[in-house]
């Protein structure tokens, strides 16, 4: 058990009273057909659900990557947080949305090398600017520019990280449970 201070909130509902807390819990009903506990829970701050929402859409839209380099981003970002719930969600989202290779999805959960060049690229550099908080060495972003990514890719990958600050580090404090939608990718921090 992880002895990280658990917020006692309750999570939130689409039934609640609270138009601002309602409003986006309905709407990711609508959206998703379910209602993530990490949403419920995020709910109790608005702004927190709702910054959250605004930068995850703007990433998936804007940040110019593949949909199989976007979940390779979102969960080396969650892996190296050690976010058991979006670990989870976001294999299941490699596995069923993205179109990511098991082989790549399992090697970032696993810690372990990624086969493919140049996605083994993007999950390092992703890993050393989390690591780093956003300090990459000179060598670091040259291996990632020259593994045919630009600057602007860069650019990107914080958005991804600032993302999955608000996910990963209220999962932390919420002790989020994996919703059943992603229980067959389950995961749990090396200890």
């Amino acid at each position: 058990m992880s002895d990280t201070y658990q917020i006692e909130l309750a999570l939130r509902t689409p039934d609640d009273t609270d138009e601002a807390v309602s409003a986006p819990l309905k709407q990711a009903q609508k959206t998703m057909g379910m209602v993530p506990n990490m949403y419920a829970g995020m709910a109790n701050l608005p702004a927190l659900l709702a910054t959250y929402s605004f930068g995850y859409d703007k990433f998936r839209k804007e940040a110019g990557f593949s949909s199989v380099e976007q979940e390779v981003i979102l969960l080396t970002v969650s892996r190296a947080n050690e976010c058991h719930y979006c670990v989870a969600a976001h294999s299941t989202l490699a596995d069923t949305m993205s179109g990511v290779p098991t082989e790549v999805t399992d090697a970032i959960r696993s810690d372990e090398e990624i086969p493919e060049p140049k996605l083994r690229a993007l999950a390092e550099f992703t890993r050393v600017m989390s690591e780093t908080r956003g300090n990459p060495s000179p060598a670091q972003a040259k291996a990632f520019l020259e593994a045919g990514y630009s600057e602007a890719h860069i650019l990107g990958i914080i958005l991804a990280i600032s993302v999955k600050v608000i996910s990963n580090y209220s999962n932390h404090l919420f002790h989020t449970e994996v919703d059943e939608a992603f229980a067959a990718r389950e995961w749990s921090a090396p200890l």
